[in-house]
């Protein structure tokens, strides 16, 4: 029976590796590059990326209002591990108070990407993310 046992259990590790993303780079730990948003900033407010590499995308919300982290040209030069996390439109990710988001990815394309709140830009609520 232990044999069996074993024998399920190597399978079961099986099937999860092969359920896993193709994104995690010959398997490397992803990068955690934690954000949290308040009114009315994002901290910090300029992130750097290294195409290539995987990172995990830590979004907290520390605020009392809705954020959105939104930056639709990055989000485009990206392979994503769980598109779900995004919105509908693949534009921006929303945080409610108190909520903290993760987004799991691989930079492809090198350039500067606005980043935004969209319901807060206007107060300055504004960042760059950077993929060399």
């Amino acid at each position: 029976m232990a044999a069996r046992e074993e024998y399920l259990g190597l399978a079961a590790v099986m099937l999860i590796a092969l359920a896993a993303p193709a994104i995690a780079a010959e398997g490397a730990p992803a990068r955690q590059v934690s954000v949290v948003a308040a009114e009315y900033r994002f901290s910090p407010a300029k992130l750097t990326f290294k195409r290539g590499l995987t990172y995990r995308l830590h979004i907290e919300n520390h605020g009392k209002e809705l954020h959105e982290f939104h930056a639709p040209a990055f989000f485009k030069a990206v392979e994503l591990s769980d598109p779900a996390v995004l919105n509908a439109d693949r534009t921006e990710i929303l945080i409610h108070p108190g909520e903290a988001k993760d987004l799991i990815f691989v930079p492809k394309k090198a350039g500067h990407y606005p980043l935004i709140c969209s319901d807060h830009d206007w107060t300055g609520m504004t960042g760059e993310i950077t993929v060399k």
